[in-house]
């Protein structure tokens, strides 16, 4: 519950309240405001169960009973399609925030027709952030584009951010990245630069390591996967079959 309470407290992102028809969720809202006053706005909503509300505040998705009396953590699964329901709900928020992400700060290798585009939150000192790169023409050839997005872990103004502000002021970001994945330190570089920005949107997103995926769509892939095995997957998610 601290941990959470800490979390809400963090958000600042505007959202709308959402008033069902009829019904009065300003108990729920009164309460979610006392343990994030700090929240500008709430969106709530109604969830397959009677009773149950989801609670959108920025990137988070919690529950509440309708009188406000509790407060629930966790994933709503529907346990007879299988779908889990909070996921669906964080990809759609994701999607939202992901449309005002401007291409042209992300750096970018991709083949000539991508059938994928994955943003990809990383850390230059990452171990399996450097495995990834260091298959980035197989992803290429599975015609997955990789849009890299920075996450230093260690946060602002750690030795991995400077070293992701170096990259990305570098005269060839490409190359820059490239050299930096093999462990090179990049030649020291001061710009106006996205680093911070793209960090805390990350951690808006509910980025928690790298490297984090995430599909236009919203979804979250979390951590490494084979070049091979994510086009399966990407291809899973899309409904692709190996006939298409």
């Amino acid at each position: 519950m601290r941990h959470m309470i800490k979390g809400l407290c963090g958000v600042t992102i505007a959202i709308s309240t959402l008033a069902m028809a009829d019904d009065d969720y300003s108990v729920v809202e009164e309460r979610i405001r006392a343990l994030a006053p700090q929240t500008k706005s709430i969106a709530i909503s109604e969830t397959p169960v009677d009773g149950i509300l989801m609670v959108q505040v920025g990137g988070d998705i919690v529950y509440a009973t309708a009188d406000g009396k509790y407060l629930i953590q966790g994933r709503m699964m529907d346990l007879e399609t299988r779908e889990d329901l909070t996921e669906a709900a964080k990809a759609g928020v994701r999607r939202e925030i992901l449309a005002s992400v401007d291409p042209s700060k992300q750096i970018t290798f991709a083949p000539e027709a991508p059938k994928y585009d994955l943003m990809v939150f990383t850390d230059i000192d990452c171990g399996y952030c450097r495995k990834l790169h260091a298959q980035m023409a197989e992803y290429n050839e599975q015609g997955i584009a990789i849009h890299y997005m920075a996450f230093p872990r260690a946060g602002i103004g750690s030795p991995s951010y400077d070293k992701a502000v170096s990259v990305w002021c570098a005269s060839d970001p490409q190359g820059a990245m490239t050299q930096a994945k093999l462990g090179a330190d990049p030649e020291a570089a001061q710009c106006e630069n996205p680093i911070a920005d793209q960090y805390q949107l990350g951690r808006e997103l509910g980025v928690t390591g790298t490297p984090s995926l995430l599909t236009a769509e919203g979804q979250m892939i979390p951590g490494y996967v084979p070049p091979e095995q994510l086009r399966q997957r990407l291809d899973q998610m899309n409904g692709v079959t190996a006939a298409d």
